[in-house]
């Protein structure tokens, strides 16, 4: 019996080595899902495009503000924060949310997300003007949505119109010819007049080239926002991966990966060049090479400052920003 546990203990320590801390990767990788299950639920909900993570340059600052999701539809923008926390949370006075931890009993303040959330959706739209698109009046908006079903309050009434909270989110249902039903009306302000063709074509050409965060995503549906470093690995691979860059691919997309990783077999990975001709990158001109499933992508994930490192039999697609 000590001997089947030494070689399960031993087996276990392998597949650690290789796999990653999957525990620490999970609670990493948790926000940054919240948000893209959020986009994906509201684009088949009520049609439209979500872009996510967008970093845009705001002229006050002069530095870059994030924002979660933007959802575009022919009658609105929403420029969406989404929060998933867990715990107690109440409101303050300063419009502040205070969050107690159910088990850790841990005290958490967080600045006012709506107040964020309507500066995000200034700034959004000071950068969509200065690209020569001018919203009609009420068109954008901003909201913020409670994606933990986790999220508990004593007073539910006490947090303003703008925040969804988890109850009213899980229960969203699209109506028919596009208008929004109940107490979403008030959430998302619908009702309005389509935008002309010409005008909605403009904003998504211009948030689909915008400054965005570098997209990880990884094997089991897990995504990391952040920054693309550099690839880790041996000569020869990296050799072949030295045409991914930001300034002239888009998205890289690994395939055929060995089972386990534990061979050093190799996989193929397809990237695809930009082409500047056109709005945002081109799928046409796709490039494959070969190499060690062992090469690592060294990225920065967002609001961390650890570094980290993902083998590419790991990887699902790397999409880089312009």
């Amino acid at each position: 019996m000590w001997i089947e546990l030494l070689c399960g203990l031993v087996l276990y320590k392998v597949l650690r080595m290789f796999f990653g801390n999957d525990d620490v990767l999970d609670v990493e990788t948790s926000d940054f899902n919240a948000i893209f299950a959020v986009a994906t639920r509201l684009e088949k909900l009520y049609g439209g495009k979500a872009y996510v993570g967008l970093r845009i340059p705001d002229a006050d600052s002069g530095s870059r503000q994030n924002i979660d999701l933007v959802l575009v539809t022919k009658r609105e923008a929403v420029v969406i924060c989404v929060k998933n926390m867990a715990g107690f949370v109440s409101v303050n006075s300063d419009g502040s949310w205070l969050c107690i931890s159910e088990h850790k009993h841990k005290e958490e303040h967080h600045p006012d997300p709506v107040a964020d959330a309507k500066r995000q959706a200034l700034v959004l739209e000071e950068y969509l003007e200065q690209r020569g698109v001018s919203l009609p009046e009420g068109y954008l908006s901003s909201k913020v949505i409670i994606s933990n079903p986790k999220f508990r309050t004593l007073d539910p009434d006490h947090f303003p119109p703008e925040v969804i909270q988890y109850d009213q989110w899980v229960h969203l249902k699209p109506e028919s010819k596009g208008v929004f039903s109940g107490w979403i009306k008030g959430a998302f302000r619908a009702g309005k007049k389509d935008m002309q063709d010409s005008t909605h074509q403009q904003l998504q050409s211009v948030l689909s080239t915008a400054p965005m965060w570098d997209r990880l995503e990884l094997k089991g549906s897990k995504f990391v926002l952040g920054e693309f470093m550099e690839f880790k690995g041996k000569h020869d691979d990296l050799q072949e991966l030295q045409y991914i860059k930001r300034s002239k691919v888009g998205q890289m997309v690994v395939q055929k990966t060995s089972m386990f990783g534990l061979a050093p077999t190799k996989l193929q990975v397809l990237y695809c060049f930009r082409d500047y001709r056109t709005e945002g990158s081109s799928s046409s001109e796709w490039k494959e090479v070969t190499v060690r499933s062992s090469t690592e992508v060294v990225f920065q994930p967002q609001n961390s400052k650890k570094v980290r490192k993902f083998k590419l039999s790991a990887i699902t697609s790397l999409t880089l920003s312009a």
